[in-house]
C-alpha cells in the first residue's frame, strides 16, 4: 500500500504539469486581461497601459510568461495578484479555512444524510418511505442551487428573518469568544443546506442503488441463515459493500472542495475560495486565477488517491 501511494505520487508531477500548461493557455486565452479591468481605456492612454503591462510582463510571448511562472513556481512563488500586488499564496490561504468550514459542514450533513436516506429506502423498498425519499432526492437533485438559494433567501431572510443573507460574520460586530463562533454559525446555515442539498440527494440515491443490489447477494443470504438482526445485516454487512460509490463520489467531491462552492459562496457573498474565485475571474487576475487553479488540481488528485486507499480500507479483495 506504501508503495502503490508513493508511486502514485510520483505520477502525480507530470500530471500537473499538464493542468498548468492547460490552465495556463486558458486563462490567457480569455478576452480581456487585469490591465483593462483596473485602468481601462477611458482611464489611461493606450501607451500607458501598454507601459503596464510591459510592467507585469504581459506583453511577452506567452511561452517566455511561462517559463517565468515555472521558473518562480519551483522556488516555491505562485507570484503576486496584479489586482492588490498581494502574495498569491497568502491570498489563497487566507481564504481556504471559510471555504472548508462551509464544505466540510455541507459534506458531513449531505453524507451522513444521504446515507441514511438511501438505506431506509433500500431497506423498504417501493414502501412510501422509499417513494417519498426517492422523490425529495429527485427535488433535491434537479432544483438549481442558485434557485434553492434564492427560495430560502426569500424565505427565511426577507419574509421571516431568521437567518443572515450577506457575509460570514455580522458587519461591524466586534464578538469575539463564544459570541464569535455563534455568530459565524448562524450565518452558515443558509449556505450549507444549499450546498448539501444536491450532495445529499446524489448520496440517497447513490446509497438505495447500491444497498439494494448489495442485499441480493449470496453473503447477506447467509448474514440472515446465522440469525444475525435484520439491522446487522443491512447497516454492518450491505451497507459497508453499498458505500463504495459513495466513496468514489465523495472523493471528487473533497478535490473540488477548493472551489467547489463558487455558486453558493458568491450567492451569499461567503467569503471563501469560490467567491475569490469568482472575482478573479471578473478582474482577469491572472496569477491569483493559475494559483486557484493549480492548488484544486492538486487537491483533486491526491483525493483520488486518498479514494482509492479508502476502496481497499473498505474491501480488501480491492488491495490485490
Amino acid at each position: 500500500m506504501l508503495q502503490y501511494a508513493l508511486t502514485r505520487l510520483a505520477e502525480f508531477l507530470p500530471v500537473l504539469f499538464l493542468f498548468l500548461v492547460l490552465i495556463f493557455v486558458i486563462v490567457h486565452a480569455a478576452p480581456g486581461d487585469p490591465i483593462t479591468y483596473v485602468y481601462g481605456p477611458h482611464v489611461a492612454s493606450a501607451e500607458a497601459l501598454e507601459q503596464l503591462r510591459a510592467l507585469y510582463g504581459l506583453d511577452e510571448p506567452l511561452p517566455a510568461q511561462f517559463a517565468r511562472y515555472v521558473w518562480r513556481l519551483l522556488h516555491g512563488d505562485l507570484g503576486r495578484s496584479v489586482i492588490g500586488g498581494h502574495p498569491v499564496l497568502g491570498v489563497i490561504l487566507t481564504h481556504i479555512p471559510p471555504t472548508l468550514l462551509l464544505m466540510g459542514t455541507a459534506t458531513v450533513l449531505a453524507v451522513s444524510s444521504g446515507v441514511l436516506f438511501g438505506a431506509l429506502a433500500a431497506h423498504r423498498p417501493h414502501s412510501m418511505l422509499d417513494i417519498a425519499l426517492t422523490v425529495g432526492s429527485l427535488l433535491g437533485y434537479s432544483l438549481p442551487t442558485f434557485l434553492l438559494g434564492l427560495l430560502l433567501i426569500m424565505l427565511l431572510s426577507v419574509t421571516v428573518p431568521v437567518f443572515p443573507t450577506l457575509g460570514m460574520t455580522t458587519l461591524g460586530a466586534q464578538y469575539a469568544g463564544l459570541r464569535h463562533v455563534l455568530d459565524v454559525l448562524h450565518h452558515l446555515v443558509l449556505p450549507a443546506i444549499v450546498l448539501a442539498s444536491w450532495y445529499l440527494a446524489i448520496y440517497a440515491r447513490m446509497t438505495r442503488v447500491s444497498l439494494l443490489a448489495a442485499l441480493r447477494e449470496p453473503y447477506i443470504a447467509t448474514a440472515r441463515a446465522k440469525g444475525l438482526s435484520e439491522v446487522r445485516v443491512v447497516f454492518h454487512h450491505g451497507l459497508r459493500n453499498a458505500l463504495l460509490p459513495v466513496v468514489t463520489n465523495l472523493g471528487l467531491q473533497l478535490g473540488s472542495t477548493i472551489t467547489g462552492g463558487i455558486i453558493t459562496e458568491t450567492l451569499f457573498a461567503w467569503p471563501g475560495m469560490g467567491y475569490l474565485t469568482y472575482t478573479a475571474l471578473l478582474q482577469r487576475d491572472y496569477p491569483l486565477l493559475i494559483g486557484i487553479f493549480l492548488i484544486s488540481s492538486a487537491c483533486v488528485l491526491l483525493m483520488n488517491l486518498m479514494t482509492d486507499l479508502a476502496y481497499a480500507h473498505l474491501d480488501p479483495r480491492i488491495r490485490f
